[in-house]
């Protein structure tokens, strides 16, 4: 019996990883705190669940939906789209319903590459650019990110042979795990390389109603010509507590978005009719809850990024997205860092390595644990005195 290449060749994803560090503690009875994956800990607006409990009560919902999703809950996205950024969308050729954003965007390189072919993408990284790359027999040239940049992909850092054969080139900002975040401005010069390259750009917008001390992220769409060029990938996950319901939306270019129904249409049944209404409540009438949601994080940003600094980490604070994103002391590797706060102190955090070779150095903090965790894994930071590094 033989396991395809694929599968063997990747590594761990890394929030699996975690998950079982995690297990395993409390195995041993100890009390873990995991500051590790982005997962809200508050539960989907009761506003939404009841557009679930209503839906499933239609008949039509216990059908296979339509892989391109319903066309009221494409209304939904593109009317949002123009409310939030004044983009003017076709819901009817550039919309699509994901199963989650994570979904589409592992799908999306099985519709833009061919094996061979390069994607362009940064690093650190939301690990699935790359896996989907791997999938579709891609390969992958990844662009190191810097600190001293804000974390913004230089295009002038990638050759020009690379450009000129690569098909793909992956972005996403509000920046997960980094927090780094782009203009206008920025985008517009994307899309001019992007043009003069050949490329499609691909981004990844999820973070974009997660914000703070009033930070308003833009959309790749609003820069000039991104939608001859572009696609992005949006998803309700973050900004309405619904991760377990997965759902989301890709929204650009007619010809993107048509290929990427195709592979979509041959791999999945959509996202379930009922969740899709759940989606269109959502965007329809959440009024000032997002508001007030985010409210509740950039106090736990506030709090985390205060009791890193008191540890003597050096820690930027975050304008967007669900994380704290800071370097590790001096002679520790990420790892290594990583696992003193779990030895020590029963806290779970994110190597930054495991976002790719430029995330070594750091380590990411997630705020989606419930307030009375976070102040109890905050008061092990109290006092701690960092050991040594180990010795290589």
């Amino acid at each position: 019996m033989h396991i395809a290449d694929r599968v063997t060749q990747l590594p761990e994803y890394p929030f699996v990883t975690i998950s079982r560090t995690i297990a395993a503690k409390r195995a041993e009875g100890i009390d873990v705190i995991s500051f590790g994956i982005g997962d809200p800990d508050r539960e989907t607006p009761g506003f939404i669940l009841d557009a679930l409990d209503k839906g499933t009560r239609n008949t039509p919902n216990h059908r296979y939906p339509e892989t391109e999703g319903l066309p009221e809950f494409r209304k939904s996205v593109t009317d949002w789209y123009e409310r939030r950024f004044g983009i003017a969308l076709n819901p009817e050729t550039e919309a699509i319903s994901v199963i989650g954003a994570k979904e589409g965007i592992g799908h999306a390189a099985l519709a833009f590459l061919n094996p061979g072919d390069i994607a362009i993408m940064p690093d650190p990284a939301y690990p699935v650019y790359d896996v989907g790359t791997i999938f579709a027999g891609g390969v992958s040239y990844k662009v190191p990110m810097h600190e001293e940049a804000g974390w913004q992909l230089d295009l002038d850092d990638i050759p020009t042979e690379v450009a000129d054969k690569a098909k793909v080139l992956w972005l996403n900002y509000p920046n997960n795990p980094t927090g780094g975040i782009a203009s206008i401005e920025y985008f517009q010069k994307v899309v001019q390389y992007a043009k003069a390259h050949d490329l499609i750009v691909l981004h990844d917008n999820c973070y974009s109603e997660v914000t703070y001390d009033g930070y308003d992220a833009p959309s790749f769409l609003q820069a000039d010509g991104a939608m001859d060029i572009g696609m992005e990938f949006h998803s309700l996950s973050k900004t309405f507590n619904m991760t377990g319901w997965r759902v989301g939306a890709a929204v650009g270019n007619a010809d993107l978005i048509e290929a990427l129904r195709v592979i979509k249409s041959n791999l999945d049944s959509g996202v379930p009719q009922a969740v899709q209404e759940m989606g269109i409540e959502a965007l329809n009438n959440h009024g000032d809850w997002v508001i007030e949601n985010n409210r509740g994080y950039q106090d736990r940003r506030d709090k985390v990024v205060e009791a890193l600094r008191s540890i003597g980490l050096a820690v930027i604070t975050p304008q967007a997205g669900l994380y704290v994103w800071t370097r590790v002391p001096e002679g520790y590797s990420s790892e290594q860092f990583a696992n003193a706060l779990l030895e020590e102190r029963d806290i779970v955090v994110t190597p930054g390595s495991s976002y790719g070779q430029a995330g070594e150095g750091y380590i990411r903090l997630s705020l989606t644990l419930s307030d009375d965790r976070v102040a109890e894994g905050l008061a092990r930071l109290q006092d701690w005195k960092i050991p040594p590094p180990p010795v290589n």
